[in-house]
């Protein structure tokens, strides 16, 4: 299967294409269990019924985390935005939601004790135990702000709970992805 070379678009119409490799029944019980349907409503009321593009990211994401009831929110940052994460736990705290914030460089430890291969010298982003002292610390929900590429998968895999993403980094086109995706296709097409 592949979504993006399809045609008929039958799906966006609540009809099956009828090449897909999983179980809808199965898939439905999953929605329907309580831990998932809690989180089911809860965007369904920031983007269904005419809501969608009233809000800002960082708006919806406070106001998911209020509705969900998070009882903390961990900012996992990368240090070089941490002027940003400053201003995001600013904006937490205005909306009296708990938050607390850990650096990518947690614990202090070298780029040789992380990084195997590694001969740089001085501290390394630490994303396990970002994760690891966020789960040590409560936290309900993570917000991530431009973690570095494969940090950000190893943060996803330690985290415990709940993760969005705030920042994806991109330092060539300040921050947004999407400006780079479109740069890229049209080098494609010159």
């Amino acid at each position: 299967m592949n979504c993006l070379a399809c045609k008929n678009k039958s799906c966006r119409s609540t009809v099956s294409c009828g090449i897909e490799s999983f179980d809808t029944t199965k898939s439905l019980e999953l929605y329907h269990a309580d831990e998932q349907q809690e989180i089911v409503q809860k965007a369904a009321y920031l983007v269904d019924g005419g809501r969608a593009g009233e809000l800002s990211r960082i708006e919806e994401v406070i106001e998911f985390a209020k509705t969900m009831g998070y009882k903390r929110v961990g900012l996992a940052y990368c240090y070089g935005m941490e002027p940003l994460a400053m201003k995001v736990q600013r904006l937490f705290k205005a909306a009296k939601v708990p938050v607390v914030g850990v650096s990518c460089t947690v614990g202090g430890v070298a780029q040789k004790d992380i990084n195997r291969e590694s001969d740089l010298p001085g501290v390394s982003c630490n994303p396990v135990n970002q994760a690891s002292q966020l789960n040590a610390q409560g936290v309900d929900l993570a917000v991530t702000i431009g973690l570095c590429m494969g940090h950000d998968i190893l943060f996803n895999r330690i985290f415990e709970k709940d993760i969005t993403n705030l920042v994806v980094k991109d330092r060539v086109y300040g921050h947004a992805p999407s400006k780079g995706i479109d740069a890229q296709h049209e080098r494609l097409d010159s």
